[in-house]
């Protein structure tokens, strides 16, 4: 338990932005979750919209420190194989 002022803040920064983050990534998950669901469904408009809407969600995960860049390049990348493939 701190004990000094500043550390004390920090504590409490820490776990707003550990909130932040996990609420962030969970709306990440669940856009990667929609665009897999409509590939695996055969629908290649729908996997299109989801697509798009997939890599902005892992772009700004990159932007906001969420995700490292070179994990959402490989998640783009085999995002893209697969859209690609499904046609």
């Amino acid at each position: 338990m701190p004990n000094i002022k500043s550390a004390k803040k920090r504590v409490l920064v820490t776990k707003t932005k550990t909130l932040q983050n996990k609420s962030f990534r969970s709306a990440m998950k669940t856009s990667i979750k929609k665009y897999e669901a409509a590939l695996a469904g055969g629908d290649h408009a729908l996997a299109s919209k989801t697509y798009l809407e997939a890599v902005s969600m892992i772009d700004r995960a990159v932007n906001k420190g969420v995700l490292h860049k070179n994990t959402a390049a490989r998640k783009k990348s085999r995002f893209t194989q697969m859209l690609n493939s499904a046609r």
